[in-house]
């Protein structure tokens, strides 16, 4: 039904499943089971199916929308930032937004009680928006969609607020409001209107009618205003005045009376209203001052600008500013969604707090002990022991370290558990790299079909962020990766390295004892004075306290494996997330907010670290008297050189059994870390994907758009050239003929084609001019066009047996005739 105010309409969708996506993200994402939720996937789709069929301007509806976009807000909290959720909340909160309209629209505004509940109504949809402006749709990782950008929203929620301060002007009107009140309520209608049709231009989403009514409604509200400004001045006897804002109102009329043909009846009959009014106002107020008054009459600069008064303003309805309020199991919405689904921030936090443990303990603990038994064995190392002193101790046979040292390699499987570890290594790095790769060539392919678009469509037209701007940190993220690999590369080829230089040391060690027996030379039984006896047992004793030394830096460590992987910090998290969602129920749950949870947790371990500190002091004072020792033990044993040999094959057997070690060690450690890398490139290529898709379906439909815009600005283009042929033909057929000619046929009167509307200038910049149409026609050279109805030189100097075929003034220039006569050499080639 036709009315002088308008409002939103719905939003339509399609039937689809939230239920089913919920249950299939918590089945790959959590580790809790859908069906523990099944109750509550019952009742987010039940939720949906009464939202959406919300049709009709009723009470009822408001909670059905409500309430379903409140149990999305609170589930938007146990999930990440998912841009489908967001676009549903935005659409829920629209159609609330078109249902406060719309209630509007249906009040009885022929009573002041349904003025004011119009009045509010419009506001709480104006709220609605604006809050779907301020908080949903910057959430949103796409671009929102066409009719929720910015202008479009800013149009739509300024109509609302002048649609609302109208019925408060019009329920002033009605209460008999003094009339300098009035004007000042009509200014700010005005202003309101005003600036919904200047954000409805830039908008693309925004109708040429609506826009052309509130072009009529800002210039009918100005009138009023000036009108009821009018009348106040000839209450307080301003007659000069009064005379000059009635014809200001008469001018502001007949501005709005120019948008007559596109808007409907009830508007231009309420803007007919007013001018046959003012008009008399006019005569009354012109005769009154030029034969009574004689005021002067101020020009329209000299005019006080009228003061405003706004009663209208955007409200958000605590359904939505506050919708956390009403969800509890006593409340109007019901019972929270999901309530014992762990949300998705606490794995996060979790994941981070074990990243974080981790790396405290292996680097700044663990890594640590193992650097100070890798000096203490290079200081061993440089001293030839114990090598030296197990050849003087044991001069045939192998000492018992080296068996111990052979069998445990033997049974930790030697050099085929490090060449498994090896091909086990360079599986997962591959598989990393090909998932790195995969990820950063779907960024690389997805900016290329951008390129290529802004190079077809034009910067102007495909004016979106560029793939780099867009997604800084996932470009960001393939510097990183790949700094990651390049330097687990040179790790793996120092690892060969290692294995390179001690691989047939460790063939022998995983031998049979004979080997190895072969491999160490014997030696005559030396004989020792009581002084070597004595600075062999001294040297012995301090050898045995560096064993002891690394047993108990082993038992260490062990020991601190225990205790972090015995750390669980998911009861801590999940006590804090509810207190967090208690306190603060529309604050999204974000990793950050456990921070100072962690440094608590992390603290349990500053003891281990200051252990360090001892650990080194006391290696310190053993390598001194270790040097000490072997200082006096190489003294007492000088000149003696029968056991050289068997000393430095035994140096090298233990040697390559701590190589053994560090290189197990080594592997051990790049394994963990390309299982770390793996889960990185895995959400790496995760996030390229999503981030891939959404900007391709942005992009189709921006082509989309700028096709359809295209199609339309080229249809009315050939439709003005259309007219423009349409009346130049008939101007031929009224004009006299040059050449009259006896069976011509008589001029028709031209037809009154209806007049097409004029559509408003839109942001967007038109594309280049040039596009042909099949009305143009096509043209082969020749000179410029002649006047209709007038032939070339050239024609005019044929002989007169073609006449016939040229004297009809409808006929083009240059061309063949409109029968369809000879062509004229002379004349222009032309295709119609």
């Amino acid at each position: 039904m036709a009315s002088n105010i308008l409002s939103l309409p719905f939003r339509r969708t399609h039937s689809v499943s939230p239920a089913a996506a919920i249950r299939s993200y918590i089945a790959s994402k959590y580790d809790q089971h859908p069906d523990m939720f099944s109750k509550d996937l019952e009742v987010i789709e039940q939720l949906r199916v009464e939202a959406v069929h919300v049709h009709e301007p009723h009470v009822s509806g408001i909670r059905k929308l409500a309430a379903y976009a409140a149990q999305l807000v609170w589930i938007g909290g146990k999930f990440p930032i998912d841009n489908n959720l967001r676009f549903e909340l935005a659409n829920i909160l629209f159609n609330l937004a078109s249902l406060y309209s719309q209630l509007a629209i249906a009040q009885n505004r022929s009573t002041t009680e349904g003025l004011k509940s119009a009045c509010n109504y419009f506001c709480l949809s104006a709220g609605v928006i604006s809050h779907l402006q301020t908080d949903i749709v910057p959430e949103m990782r796409s671009s929102p969609p066409e009719d929720m950008d910015e202008m479009t929203l800013e149009s739509v929620k300024h109509l609302m607020l002048a649609q609302a301060q109208e019925c408060f002007w019009q329920k002033a009107v009605m209460d008999g409001f003094k009339d300098a009140s009035i004007a000042k309520l009509a200014a700010k209608v005005s202003d309101y209107y005003s600036d919904a049709g200047d954000w409805g231009v830039k908008s693309d989403s925004i109708s040429s009618e609506w826009i052309h009514h509130m072009t009529a409604k800002h210039h009918h509200f100005a009138a009023a205003a000036q009108y009821r400004a009018a009348c106040d001045c000839l209450e307080k006897r301003k007659y000069g005045e009064e005379v000059a804002r009635l014809r200001d109102s008469i001018t502001c009329v007949n501005e709005a009376l120019k948008e007559r043909k596109w808007i409907n009846g009830i508007v231009a009959g309420d803007l007919e209203g007013l001018k046959n009014r003012v008009q008399e106002d006019l005569k009354r107020a012109e005769k009154d001052n030029d034969m009574i008054y004689l005021l002067p009459v101020p020009p329209k600069p000299e005019l006080k600008i009228l003061d405003r008064v706004n009663m209208a303003n955007a409200r958000v309805p605590k359904e939505v500013g506050e919708s956390s309020s009403m969800i509890g199991d006593t409340r109007e919405f019901g019972a929270p969604l999901f309530a014992k689904l762990v949300p998705y921030a606490v794995h996060v936090a979790a994941s981070i707090y074990v990243e974080r443990r981790d790396r405290l303990v292996n680097d700044s603990v663990i890594n640590e002990l193992q650097n100070l038994t890798s000096r203490m064995h290079d200081f061993l190392q440089s001293l030839n022991l114990p090598g030296a002193l197990q050849a003087l101790e044991k001069p045939l046979g192998l000492p018992p370290s080296l068996i111990a040292h052979a069998e445990e390699i033997r049974q930790g499987g030697g050099l085929t558990r490090i060449r498994r570890s090896m091909e086990n290594i360079a599986k997962l790095k591959e598989s990393d790299r090909a998932t790195y790769v995969e990820g950063a060539e779907l960024l690389k392919s997805e900016s290329k079909d951008d390129e290529q678009a802004r190079s077809r469509y034009g910067t102007d037209r495909w004016n979106r962020p560029t793939s780099q701007e867009t997604a800084s940190k996932l470009y960001s993220q393939i510097g990183e990766i790949d700094g990651y690999l390049r330097s687990a590369q040179s790790s793996d080829d120092l690892v060969q390295s290692k294995l390179a230089d001690c691989e047939g040391l460790l063939i022998l060690l995983a031998g049979p004892d004979r080997a190895i027996e072969d491999y160490v030379p014997s030696s005559r039984r030396a004989t020792m004075t009581p002084k070597v006896e004595k600075e062999v047992s001294r040297l012995r004793g301090v050898l045995n306290e560096v064993t002891r030394l690394e047993s108990r830096r082993k038992r260490k460590t062990e020991s601190l494996r225990e205790k972090a992987k015995a750390d669980d910090i998911s009861s801590d998290l999940l006590a804090e997330a509810a207190r967090l969602e208690r306190e603060y129920p529309m604050q999204k749950i974000e990793p950050a907010q456990f921070e100072y949870l962690f440094e608590q947790r992390l603290q349990r371990y500053e003891v281990d670290r200051t252990v360090l500190a001892d650990e080194e002091e006391e290696q310190d004072r053993l390598s001194n008297r270790i040097k000490d020792a072997n200082t006096a033990f190489s003294s007492a044993r000088r000149g003696d050189n029968s056991t050289r040999e068997r000393e430095q094959a035994l140096q090298k057997l233990d040697d390559a059994y701590f190589k053994y070690k560090e290189i197990v060690s080594n592997l051990d450690v790049g394994r963990k870390f390309y299982n770390d890398l793996a889960k990185i490139v895995g959400r790496f290529k995760d996030d390229c994907r999503a981030f891939v898709y959404q900007r391709r379906l942005e992009a189709g439909q921006i082509e989309s758009d700028l096709t359809n815009a295209m199609s339309s600005l080229n249809l009315s283009h050939a439709n003005s050239l259309h007219q423009q042929k349409v009346n130049q033909d008939h101007s031929n057929r009224n004009a006299p003929s040059q050449y009259p000619h006896q069976g011509a046929p008589a001029p028709q009167p031209p037809r009154n084609d209806p007049l097409v509307a004029p559509v408003p200038t839109r942001a967007p910049a038109a594309p280049p001019g040039g596009v042909w149409t099949p009305d143009m026609g096509i043209k082969f050279g020749g000179g410029p066009p002649q006047p209709p109805g007038q032939l070339p030189p050239q024609a005019q100097k044929q002989p007169s047996s073609h006449a016939g075929n040229k004297q009809n003034g409808n006929m083009p220039s240059g061309g063949r005739g409109a029968g369809g006569g000879t062509w004229d050499p002379h004349g222009d080639l032309r295709f119609k």
